[in-house]
Formats: structure tokens, sequence, C-alpha cells
């Protein structure tokens, strides 16, 4: 790899820089062969490794579409949001407007004027996908589906997805409504992350409110024991979409159908993808947060040195039996020079598959670095000024 005329590389086996021995492969075995993906009869689709956000599989995946029901996941997203931040909580009741009574489509069954617990409601949005509920939900966070719409597309922007615009809670058909595959994978990916509490109820198989039990529509719960959500959705519009997730050994793969033909054709599509992931990949956690990968000089500091490391684990998506062909190289940048506060970028690490690079993340300074006497940053000044001399 040529390097940049203002830094400084280092070419070391990735095994050596996070000193441990990987099991190799025996001297006669062969890397996996990965044939190419399953063939998908949907609109729009794409499967996603939740861990290093790797897409493994995509198809139409940035094409604005009509999202139906996966809408909800948003909505969901805003409610847990809002329960975390102690601005709601699941014992609090809600009143049911005529508004949220009459939604047609699919619903929970919730009666004007009774007050609904928020747990409740939540349970009838994500299993029985009640757009009564959701309207309710709506309503009563934002005073009305108007301005929770508008806090939905706020929500949109802040987690960086570019092709969905929301107008209402529910996914209700409307044309400029709209998101994507890939949206609604990084959306799922977020509500996984950063709630997982509320995530443990897309695994619940039915949920029965006021002597009504429906079961949740997500056919995956039956089929494959390691899927554990997300979300259906139908429109005319729309076909039949769905989001799945599902965990096998400590992997978490994502993966979304977005127009298929019927609610079979939702399922069996998504399990394609699935297995198609689970199959032929699998994560390695190269390097954790704060781990010492190399240390730098440093010109002008009460230090000579400074640890440089990652802010974050990184965390990858490869082919299975490809460990031996990963490498890695650390670029830091010239003349280093204290203050140097921590979590300053001072360098890149570079990781390559097979000779071909495949991800690259800043080093950062690990410890800050003060700077020197005076007296010390004169006596630097003139050793840098002869080293870069001669």
């Amino acid at each position: 790899m040529k390097n940049h005329p203002m830094s400084a590389a280092r070419h070391v086996p990735l095994f050596a820089l996070i000193g441990v021995l990987l099991a190799w492969t025996s001297a006669t075995a062969s890397a996996a062969l990965i044939p190419s993906p399953p063939q998908v009869e949907a609109s729009g689709y794409i499967l996603m490794d939740a861990a290093s956000g790797r897409i493994l599989v995509e198809h139409n995946a940035h094409e604005p579409l009509p999202p139906a029901s996966l809408t909800k996941i948003m909505t969901d997203y805003i409610v847990a949001r809002e329960l975390d931040n102690n601005n709601l909580s699941l014992d609090e009741e809600v009143t049911i407007s005529v508004n949220a009574w009459r939604m047609g489509g699919s619903k929970m069954f919730v009666r004007e004027g009774t007050r609904v617990r928020v747990e409740d409601l939540l349970r009838g949005l994500i299993i029985q996908s009640g757009n009564d509920a959701t309207v309710a939900l709506a309503e009563h966070i934002a005073g009305g589906e108007d301005a929770f719409a508008e806090m939905m597309n706020q929500q949109a922007s802040r987690l960086g997805l570019k092709n969905s615009y929301f107008v209402n809670a529910t996914g209700w058909p409307d044309e400029r409504q709209v998101t994507s595959a890939y949206d609604m994978a990084v959306l799922t990916h977020a509500l996984i992350r950063d709630f997982p509490d509320n995530y443990l109820m897309y695994r619940e198989k039915s949920f029965t409110y006021n002597n009504i039990t429906q079961q949740n529509r997500n056919l995956l719960l039956w089929r494959d024991p390691s899927v554990d959500g997300v979300k259906t959705g139908h429109t005319d519009a729309a076909g039949y979409c769905l989001v799945a997730s599902a965990e096998r050994d400590g992997m978490r793969l994502i993966s979304v159908v977005m127009g298929t033909s019927s609610e079979q054709a939702r399922a069996r599509e998504s399990q394609k993808l699935l297995n198609y992931g689970f199959r032929f990949f699998e994560n390695y956690r190269a390097y954790e947060a704060g781990e010492t990968l190399t240390d730098a000089r440093v010109w002008m500091g009460r230090q000579a040195q400074v640890a440089l490391g990652l802010d974050n684990a990184l965390v990858m998506t490869i082919p299975r039996g490809s460990h031996d062909q990963l490498s890695a190289e650390m670029t830091l940048n010239k003349d280093i020079t204290a203050p140097i506060s921590q979590g300053q970028q001072l360098g890149t690490v570079t990781i390559s598959l097979d000779g071909e690079a495949v991800l690259q993340q800043p080093l950062v300074a690990l410890t800050a670095v003060e700077q020197a006497g005076l007296f010390k940053r004169i006596w630097h000044s003139l050793v840098r000024f002869f080293s870069n001399l001669f």
C-alpha cells in the first residue's frame, strides 16, 4: 500500500498486533468457498451484520419504497427513547381518542375514552401491529400524529436515514411516506443497540388484550429459533415486507425484504438471506477499545511517547476460514507534537484481507500528553531540526 508522503507507515501482521496466536488451519486446508448470494424475490432487500455494519447482500437497498407497517419500528424507537429519558413510563395511562379508535387496518381493539397503559399499547404496536395503539401513543407523546411525524423525521436525520420520510406513525398509505431497505436495517440496528429491553418484546409470539388474542405476524418466530424479531408490513403499494433479525453463536444479522408477493414469500426470502449470512460469514473481534496497538514518539511533551489505539472495539465480518489472510498496516502522523488530548487522531490502522484493504479506523491517543517546559521544547526543536536536515 502506498503511504502518504507525510506519514510513517508500519506493516505488521494482525496477529502480532493483537498479541495472541490465532488457530491456524492445516497447511492443506483452503479458505471457505463463498457462493453467489441467493436470488431474492423482492423489490429491495439487504442483509447486514449488526456488530460490524458490513453489508453482506443488497439489491435496490437505497431505493425509496413504501414502508407499510415497517414504519412502526421508528414509532417504537421514539417511544423507547421517551421511556429512556424518563419522559414516559410503562405504567402511564393513555386516553384513547376517537381518531385512534377509528383507525382502520390491523388493530389492538382499544375503545374510545378508555385508559390503556403504555406497556400494553407498546405490545399492541409491536406484536399486533395495531394502528389504533400506534396512533394513541403518537398523540400522547406529541399531541398529534402530525407533530409526532416531525419527531420521526428528526430522528431519521440523527440516525443518518437518507431515503426515509414519514408523514404518519403507522405506515398508513401515503405516497409521500417512503423508506429504504438500508434505512430500515440501520434503524433496526439502532433500536437493538440503544434499547435492548424494549427489543425483547419483538420475540413475543402473541398478545392478549380485552380477551382478544392475536399472534405476531412474523412467521420466522415459529420457524427459526434464532430469530427474535422484528416487524412485518403490508399494503397494496408496499407489497409484503419483513425486517428480521437473528442471533447465532454471538453473531447477529439483520435482513430486510420489501415488496414481496405474500406472507409466505416474505418469510421465505428473509430466511434465505439469514441462512446465507450465517453459513458463509463470521465475526472476528480484532481489537478491543482502549487496547494499546503501538506507541508513538512525541515532540515537545512531558512524556516521550503516547500509546495509540482505537476508541471502539473493531469487529469485522469476514468469510469463514479466512483468518490467516488478515493483515494490518498502521500509518502514523509525522512529527507528533504535544500538547495532545486523549482521543486525538494521530494515525490510521488499515485492515486487509488477502492483500485487499477492507476496513480503516483512526488511531487515537489513549492518554493526554501535556506540553513540556520551555527548555525541553527548545531542545526538541533543535533535535528535530537537525534530524530533518540530515
